[in-house]
């Protein structure tokens, strides 16, 4: 299933994009997309009969503004250098185990809002990640197949960076990846069932039309199974918490001088296989 959230910001409404490409109403079966529903494998069951019996309302999409796919997000657990290519360009080595860090959940905003240079910055990138949604409590799982079987869909992320903030600055990489606006994230929640192999998927990314980005999850350092299984052993991660898995090369960090950084004014589209495709414009904070 294609699970979305539609609205307002943070007045959002549960929706499903049937196999027609027809948005539906889920207002009547469930309250919000989100880890209370991804844990309710009833739930789940009830969304995909209405599906298939043909009997959910049709929503117009005209100018209806689509939000992030996972409302009351616990935590955003993203992995860095997780990209053969990536650690290379960046000049870095390939890490031994994964590189863990944090994204506060109120970076995530929908996946066509504007994305907010911020002020001061002279090195806002772009990177384009798969990102996996958990479905079920998580905790010191010691298999891929037990870590799978946590999963309860991907999306799209974009974890936008300032590098400066990030690297210049002094202390942890938090400063550079928790700015407002930081995580567009969706368009939707595409459920595990539909994503057979999560190593298999192209991802892609545009600066005002220029092809930036063009990778594949098959070249990450630690695949996603690894990924979930691992840092299950360091927190507990619960049903509707999101881990970003780490970005393919041709961020702006890796470009020859004088590197591309982001400005106002300027386009990101991202997509990856499957999972549909993200459009922002940026602006000044």
């Amino acid at each position: 299933m294609k699970l979305l959230r539609v609205g307002p910001a943070g007045a959002e409404r549960p929706a499903l994009l049937d196999q027609d490409g027809t948005l539906r109403d889920l207002s009547a079966l469930v309250d919000d997309i989100d880890g209370g529903l991804l844990a309710d494998a009833s739930a789940l069951d009830r969304i995909r009969a209405a599906a298939g019996a043909g009997v959910l309302p049709v929503l117009d999409a005209t100018g209806l503004r689509i939000g992030p796919p996972v409302g009351r997000i616990g935590k955003v657990v993203c992995i860095g250098l997780n990209y053969h290519g990536h650690a290379a360009e960046t000049g870095a080595a390939t890490p031994a185990e994964p590189v863990v860090f944090l994204k506060a959940a109120d970076t995530v905003v929908g996946p066509d809002d504007t994305v907010l240079v911020p002020r001061g910055s002279v090195k806002t990138d772009w990177e384009v990640e798969l990102a996996i949604v958990i479905g079920r409590t998580a905790r010191y799982l010691e298999t891929d197949e037990q870590a799978l079987a946590h999963v309860a869909g991907y999306a799209v992320a974009h974890d936008v960076s300032e590098r400066e903030f990030q690297i210049e600055r002094g202390g942890t990489w938090d400063k550079g990846k928790n700015c407002e606006t930081f995580n567009p994230l969706g368009p939707w929640l595409v459920t595990a069932d539909e994503v057979p192999d999560p190593q298999a998927l192209g991802l892609k990314l545009w600066v005002n039309g220029e092809l930036k980005q063009d990778g594949n999850t098959s070249d990450q350092i630690f695949p996603v199974a690894e990924v979930v299984r691992y840092v299950s052993r360091f927190m507990t991660l619960y049903p509707g918490d999101v881990i970003n898995t780490g970005t393919p090369a041709g961020v702006a960090m890796g470009q020859p001088e004088p590197k591309p950084y982001l400005r106002a004014g300027d386009v990101v589209e991202l997509e990856i296989d499957g999972l549909g495709r993200q459009r922002q414009e940026l602006k000044d904070a």
